[in-house]
């Protein structure tokens, strides 16, 4: 849920944006420093946060909607920044032996991706608890961390020149198992909620497929196409799991239904067209096992259309305000949000468009508020709710680091020991990187 984002030639263009590990939070870098902003509402967009201390930032990644922060710039690329933003204060800093290309957090671990060696620090206290190093080549820094800390589990490339993926257990501090998941080269990696399914994506971009965790067993396959190759740049679960969201260099977001057909459903009325569904089910299974696959694969559940083309994007499928949306933002400084009908799927129907950027922000998200379509469907009834914002229904951290009011958070969303940061002594200081000195992350 993370992307860096180029745009020469623009003063406060977006350098990378990225949401949080419950989508209720959403990051942006800019030549200037970062920002942190709410989601959860739909025609408000709440600015939690903004520094201006760090320029040129390329990673800022937010520990779900606690104070914790951490930022990488380009003038120190090998330097990863720990803040705690509402203090103002810095919680460590780490160097490491080469650039740092991506950081996935949870609230147990903190994991930082070079192109050939992984670290993991324990996130209470960050001390390093194992280096993976001599890892395949991966010049993206692609890889994916659990959110549900009673597993960890780490994915990332098994191999530079295949689609295998290594699974690494990030509490035991064990390799869990290798999944050959496609012929070519990884392109993108994401589990879901609870660390229980992980789907990926190939260089070519046009299947999509999804394996259980830790056994690394197919569940489901979706081709989001076949007429051409694209570049995956998002691929996200549904906190609930249900459904599972892909972007690309194109203009069409796909979205897919996780759902087993069982064998226990009625008969179909004895039909023409129920009789060639079944004549059609019974030569697969004559065919080569590559053809009968493709031919069984599930299409998209939903879509977007987005009147752009190219440009870098990453999408989050969110509860707000009660209701399913597809968030899609974007790196020349726009958050779209759509409605998701979860029923009957379709064309989401886009609902709101903010600007992330500067002054201009407020002026244009009031040029962009969009008129209610006629309501001929889920989405379209749905697509105007109340102004007044409330709070959004995905378990979690409040803005002020507790539970949201009256809300009763499940116990697995606790890891043992202090994460909440709200006071100094909920996380241990750390005084080998306090007064300046650089912690540096030592090989295990």
């Amino acid at each position: 849920m993370e992307a860096a984002a180029e745009a020469p030639g623009a003063p406060a263009a977006l350098s990378c944006f990225s949401y949080n590990q419950d989508c209720t939070s959403l990051a942006i870098g800019t030549t200037t420093g970062y920002r942190l902003f709410s989601l959860s509402s739909v025609e408000q967009l709440d600015q939690v946060h903004e520094s201006n201390e760090i320029p040129d930032v390329y990673i800022v990644e937010r520990l779900f909607s606690s104070s914790l922060v951490v930022v990488v710039s380009h003038a120190k690329p090998q330097q990863m920044n720990v803040y705690h933003f509402k203090k103002g204060t810095e919680i460590c800093n780490y160097s490491y032996s080469s650039k740092i290309l991506s950081i996935r957090l949870n609230r147990q671990r903190l994991v930082v991706c070079l192109e050939e060696s992984i670290y993991i620090h324990n996130i209470k206290d960050m001390k390093l608890l194992k280096t993976i190093m001599d890892t395949p080549p991966n010049t993206t820094g692609l890889c994916a961390l659990s959110i549900n800390h009673a597993n960890s589990y780490l994915a990332y490339p098994g191999s530079a020149s295949s689609g295998e993926i290594a699974l690494y257990d990030g509490n035991t501090l064990k390799t869990a198992c290798t999944i050959p998941a496609h012929e070519g080269p990884l392109a993108a990696l994401t589990f879901n909620s609870t660390g229980s399914k992980l789907a990926s994506a190939s260089e070519k971009g046009t299947v999509i497929r999804v394996f259980s965790i830790p056994g690394g067993q197919k569940l489901y396959e979706f081709r989001r196409g076949m007429k051409r190759y694209v570049n995956i740049s998002s691929l996200v679960f549904s906190m609930d799991s249900q459904f599972l969201c892909a972007s690309s260099n194109t203009e069409t977001v796909h979205i897919f239904k996780l759902e087993h057909l069982t064998d226990s459903r009625p008969e179909e009325p004895p039909t023409w067209s129920g009789y060639m569904g079944k004549m059609f089910q019974a030569a697969t299974n004559y065919l080569p096992a590559q053809v009968s696959g493709m031919m069984s694969q599930d299409r998209a559940f939903a879509t977007v259309r987005l009147n752009i083309s190219g440009q870098r994007n990453i999408c989050a499928l969110s509860t707000i305000q009660k209701l399913p949306r597809l968030l899609v933002t974007t790196s020349d400084g726009h958050l779209y949000i759509y409605n998701l009908d979860p029923q009957d799927g379709g064309e989401c129907v886009l609902i709101k468009n903010h600007s992330l950027l500067g002054s201009r922000k407020m002026e244009e998200n009031k040029e962009n508020d969009l008129q209610p379509p006629v309501p001929q469907s889920y989405a379209a009834t749905v697509a105007r709710q109340s102004t007044v914002p409330s709070t959004s229904t995905m378990p979690g951290y409040s803005e002020d680091g507790g539970a949201l009011r009256g809300e009763v958070i499940p116990e697995h969303e606790f890891a043992t020991g202090p994460v909440c940061l709200d006071d100094e002594n909920e996380f241990p200081p750390i005084i080998l990187c306090r007064g300046g000195q650089p912690g540096k992350a030592k090989r295990s």
